[in-house]
């Protein structure tokens, strides 16, 4: 048995629609996760609604940029007939879910079932950003070899030079560069010792203005944790730099390079709250579907560093 306040995995088949609970469900359509995981999320996967069971085509990169020479129609005849194909994939989304026993000894407040839904979406949104990264991680072209950035680097070239890299190979320039928050202090540092008005200007650069500079769309710190010892929190991305291609409000078959499927509820909603109660104790169960998927592996780049 769990002990009060104790996070369990959730099993779908021990609920009933008895135990859903419809006002909860409505609180994680309004809540906005204040450490921003949701945010960071759907900047490296942007979110794509399908079923449970779906299908889409994993993308042919070259096929974006053949060329002809053959395009002009002759009288009486037709237009030359393209194709563009790509590997079908069959995919589903997973359910995924937590459980938290509130002991009705410990409650307070006429808003604690929302204060633990809270706590439960927090911790399935951070599952979810670990996975992302990895998957990330698992296709990002970089050296085998760190970079080291010091009071004689030139960390910015070194991006310029990675994005120049991914552009070569997938011939879209990536729109997307995330820091991690060491490789971001390391940046930083690199630049403040170097006493020359153009590091100092560079050093003090906004995000916005750095992605203008890279041509970007946008640019993202990442300085996310998790417990990954009982007395111990580490970054989920630490001293990389990745750079990668991704649109909001994309298709299934857009070649973005990672992608989140996930599947609605019949109400629409991302989450389902189910509220199990018993006479001093109540389960409250947080629950999701969703797959994180690596659509395109092309113009994904990444740079490790180090000060040493």
């Amino acid at each position: 048995m769990p002990e009060s306040n104790e996070i369990i995995a959730a099993n779908e088949n021990k609920f009933t629609a008895a135990h859903y609970s419809e006002p909860l469900t409505a609180f994680t359509v309004g809540w906005t996760d204040p450490d921003n995981i949701a945010k960071l999320l759907d900047f490296i996967a942007p979110p794509i609604p399908v079923g449970r069971r779906f299908e889409f085509k994993r993308s042919d990169n070259a096929q974006a940029f053949y060329s002809e020479s053959d395009d002009v129609r002759a009288i009486g005849s037709e237009f030359k007939r393209v194709r563009y194909d790509g590997e079908s994939i069959n995919e589903k989304t997973i359910n995924k879910g937590l459980t938290i026993r509130v002991d009705h000894d410990e409650v307070f407040g006429d808003d604690w079932q929302e204060r633990y839904v809270q706590t439960l979406l927090q911790r399935l949104l951070r599952n979810e950003l670990r996975r992302a990264v990895a998957a990330l991680d698992t296709i990002a072209k970089g050296d085998s070899e760190a970079k080291v950035w010091n009071t004689s680097a030139n960390p910015d070239s070194d991006i310029r030079q990675m994005l120049f890299d991914a552009a070569k190979d997938s011939g879209v320039r990536p729109n997307r560069l995330l820091f991690g928050e060491s490789a971001w202090d390391l940046r930083i540092n690199s630049l403040e010792s170097q006493n020359t008005a153009v590091a100092f200007k560079a050093g003090s650069i906004a995000l916005s203005d750095l992605a203008a500079k890279f041509l970007l769309d946008s640019c993202e710190v990442m300085s996310a944790r998790y417990q990954s010892a009982p007395a111990e929190k580490a970054q989920i991305l630490g001293n990389s730099v990745y750079a990668f291609y991704a649109k909001d409000g994309i298709s299934k078959d857009e070649p973005s390079n990672l992608k989140r499927f996930f599947t609605p509820t019949e109400e629409g909603t991302s989450f389902r709250v189910y509220c199990d109660e018993h006479a001093k104790y109540t389960d409250i169960t947080v629950e999701h579907y969703s797959s994180i998927v690596a659509t395109s592996s092309l113009g994904a780049g990444k740079i490790s560093v180090s000060e040493a």
